[in-house]
């Protein structure tokens, strides 16, 4: 078998892989409208809805901070896999977890956001 042919990646999990990755992508986006949401709400609240929204600001940087050290652990173990379907492996579990993290993060967020909404002043008030 000559080198080309050793390393080839097989179509089908390439585009796993894409899919994976725009999971990942459609997933994290969701989760930064969401802090974007949460920051709005600081803006146009009283005392008690500002307090809640500032918790859900902290609640959503903190996610965005787990998910950073997240990628940095997963380019870590990448750089250290020893072979093509190790490295596979490695980037199908860290977008697995990454999906299941940012459900997480997106159901707490929401909870949170309701809360605060319930919080925050009706209009005329």
């Amino acid at each position: 078998m000559s080198d080309d042919q050793q390393f080839a990646i097989p179509q089908s999990v390439r585009e796993m892989a894409e899919r994976n990755v725009e999971q990942a992508r459609q997933a994290y986006a969701q989760f930064m409208d969401v802090a974007r949401q949460a920051q709005g709400m600081v803006t146009k609240s009283h005392e008690a809805a500002a307090e809640s929204a500032l918790d859900v600001q902290s609640r959503a940087i903190g996610f965005a901070e787990a998910n950073i050290e997240a990628g940095f652990k997963f380019a870590r173990d990448l750089a250290k896999a020893g072979d093509l379907q190790e490295a596979l492996a490695l980037q199908q579990d860290f977008a697995r977890q990454q999906m299941q993290s940012y459900t997480e993060q997106t159901q707490e967020l929401s909870q949170l956001l309701g809360e605060a909404a319930q919080k925050a002043p009706k209009p005329g008030q």
